[in-house]
């Protein structure tokens, strides 16, 4: 892997280590994240596209389980109950 070092103001170095602390990730991590997003930022990586979604998986920070079982408690009390009649006919009002 290669280095690079660049040079930049130091109110810019303390709102990008905002970002980055923001997102649990280190400066460097955040920074090769957004430099990949402009490479990979070609039609192939719009929003929902295959590419799109396996970037986004692959990306830090990735869900704990703890976070996995609050999303699906949210989905599963979220849920709507089934209704079982037709709500097209005429008798509804």
């Amino acid at each position: 892997m290669a280095n690079l070092t660049i040079e930049m103001p130091d109110d810019l170095v303390r709102r990008l280590e905002g970002m980055a602390a923001v997102r649990r990730m280190s400066l460097q991590q955040l920074a090769l994240n957004q430099l990949q997003s402009l490479v990979e930022g070609g039609p192939e990586y719009r929003a929902g596209t295959p590419a799109a979604v396996l970037h986004a998986l692959r990306e830090e920070p990735h869900p704990s389980s703890a976070d996995v079982d609050d999303l699906d408690s949210a989905i599963a009390s979220a849920r709507l109950p089934v209704q079982l009649s037709d709500p097209f006919s005429r008798g509804r009002q």
